[in-house]
């Protein structure tokens, strides 16, 4: 009755936050609008004024991580524009193992890795706006720090697979193959150690 009363406009998030429950539980495949509802105290017919299928609420997550967490990767990167960029590097990829090391963060890219050969439209969606706009943030800030002489001049592509590499892998070993008895160090030492691992490669050679 709670959920009931807030605003109307509260109630996309609410939505996709179940969704997200419940695509994670069970599926996408196997998930029924109806679960989504009930776990967001909603009827079925108020889910569908929102969202008329579930592939849209899959679309709606996917834009929704893209805001959230590369909108404020931007937003770091743009807040330190004059700074020195090998610092904003180490900032941006501790932001993103802080972020990728919450499963309420984690869940939608993890999801979208299972689902992608099902649905290559959510694949497609997901490289454009999330893959996409993580390539142009890093190679301004790849840019910015050949301009500045503290990188060496590299190819985006590579620099964006030098990083998204390691987080990924950063993502999977804390969430799907967590080990209870060897826990991951805290995210910012895993950041610090990735930084230290691409800088050695970036830096101007003799």
């Amino acid at each position: 009755m709670a959920r009931r009363a807030r605003r109307p406009e509260a109630r996309p998030d609410e939505i996709l936050d179940a969704a997200l429950a419940v695509f994670s539980e069970v599926g996408f495949a196997g998930a029924r609008v109806e679960d989504i509802a009930a776990r967001a105290g909603l009827s079925k017919g108020a889910v569908y004024v929102y969202f008329e299928s579930k592939e849209l609420m899959l679309k709606a997550l996917v834009r929704r991580l893209a805001d959230r967490v590369v909108g404020a990767a931007e937003m770091l990167v743009q807040s330190n524009a004059q700074a020195d960029a090998e610092q904003t590097l180490r900032s941006l990829l501790t932001f993103m193992a802080m972020q990728l090391s919450n499963p309420k963060v984690s869940a939608a890219p993890r999801l979208v890795l299972a689902e992608a050969q099902r649905f290559p439209e959510i694949a497609a969606l997901y490289r454009d706006d999330v893959i996409g706009r993580a390539r142009q943030l890093l190679g301004k800030l790849c840019d910015r720090g050949i301009a500045q002489g503290v990188f060496r001049a590299v190819d985006r592509d590579v620099m964006l697979r030098s990083c998204a590499g390691p987080m990924l892998a950063h993502m999977m070993l804390s969430t799907v193959f967590a080990d209870p008895k060897n826990p991951a160090p805290p995210p910012e030492v895993i950041a610090g150690g990735i930084a230290d691992l691409v800088l050695n490669g970036l830096r101007p050679r003799p």
